[in-house]
């Protein structure tokens, strides 16, 4: 049985230990398991975007690269760049199209889960608290799966949507480059951890920022250039 204080995860894993370090949470694998059945009652054109982001899913918390999480901060922040920008916006597509959400609470939902994640207290409760692991999660995942159903839905205003995904990457970008230029690591939970791996604690934290800037902005600015085109096509057509 494991520690109060473990990771949800486990321990950090070293470089030699990576490729075994799946996550067996028989809970994890039976909602994951559900939800890939569940997929088979999506509509037939949106039943990959479903899959794809249960595999994604799986990916974030069952492959090793839960663990290595529990390692590197860096491995954190393409954890949540997974869920914030590939996941949520697959599932967002692939759910019933009743109404179009508002934009505004959205953006600023999802904007909050994400800050929270990195507020430096809550992240070390995070780390050692499964309850607030999980809630943030939880919290990180509806949020975007929100934001994106608001901002693609086919009724939801072109030029709202446009604005609004560019200042979900302007935040997201924000937010990596305090992390990126910051003068000291500002989570210490993964700073002897990050030295089995070859970086040292700012380091890890500056890689980590980086993942949230830069590629964050090619899958941001992808789906803002769908929703220009029908701003284009709104304006001309």
């Amino acid at each position: 049985m494991s520690s109060a204080n473990e990771p949800y995860c486990g321990w950090p894993p070293t470089p030699a230990a990576i490729a075994a370090s799946w996550n067996d949470d028989a809970l994890l694998l039976v909602a994951l398991s559900a939800a890939v059945l569940f997929g088979l009652r999506v509509n037939k054109p949106d039943r990959l975007a479903w899959w794809g982001g249960i595999a994604g899913l799986a990916i974030v918390f069952v492959s090793p690269l839960c663990a290595l999480a529990s390692a590197l901060f860096a491995a954190r922040g393409l954890h949540h760049l997974l869920v914030a920008a590939v996941v949520a916006p697959l599932l967002a597509v692939a759910l019933p199209r009743l109404r179009s959400p508002a934009i505004a609470p959205a953006l600023a939902l999802s904007s909050l889960a994400l800050w929270l994640w990195h507020w430096p207290a809550l992240y070390e409760a995070a780390y050692h608290n499964h309850l607030v692991y999980w809630a943030l999660q939880i919290l990180l995942l509806m949020s975007f799966v929100w934001f994106w159903r608001a901002v693609l839905s086919p009724s939801a205003p072109a030029l709202g949507a446009v604005l609004a995904i560019g200042a979900g990457a302007g935040q997201m970008g924000l937010l990596g480059a305090l992390l990126t230029l910051a003068p000291r690591p500002l989570y210490e939970v993964h700073g002897s951890a990050a030295l089995l791996w070859g970086l040292d604690p700012l380091q890890d934290q500056q890689l980590a920022g980086l993942l949230m800037w830069v590629p964050a902005f090619f899958v941001y600015g992808g789906l803002a250039l769908l929703a220009g085109r029908r701003v284009e096509r709104a304006s001309f057509g």
